[in-house]
């Protein structure tokens, strides 16, 4: 019975953190054009605005994170603290996107489409 209850306690300690709430969350940035396709190797980053950042281990405190994204579009940050951030999206043939967001949850999704290039545009014309 004991080697029973031990064990129950065991498992109950090692229980996913999801259960509880958490100030932290892994966040997703899908970016493809205006028809739906993917858009691989843009440049993704993440700043924070309103929030608080991360210190461990005695490192600098981190306020930016920057990644690219995979052959299916998508940039996968690691865990950052929830708050308001900008994201930058650059890629290649492509507008520069910059939006600030509100991160909730803690697995959270943002889906970006970025537009094609606008024609060159002057004042002496």
């Amino acid at each position: 019975m004991r080697g029973i209850l031990a064990l129950a306690m065991a498992l109950a300690l090692m229980a996913p953190p999801a259960l509880a709430d958490s100030d932290e969350a892994i966040v997703y940035v899908g970016v493809a054009t205006l028809r739906g396709k993917p858009i691989e190797r843009a440049s993704v980053i993440l700043r924070f605005v309103e929030g608080r950042s991360i210190a461990k281990f005695g490192r600098k405190i981190r306020t930016q994170w920057q990644t690219r994204t995979n052959q299916e579009g998508v940039a996968r940050f690691p865990s950052i603290p929830k708050g308001k951030v900008l994201i930058q999206v650059i890629a290649q043939g492509y507008q520069t996107f910059g939006k600030e967001f509100e991160i909730t949850e803690d697995k959270q999704k943002i889906e970006i489409t970025l537009n094609p290039p606008q024609p060159p545009y002057s004042v002496h014309e």
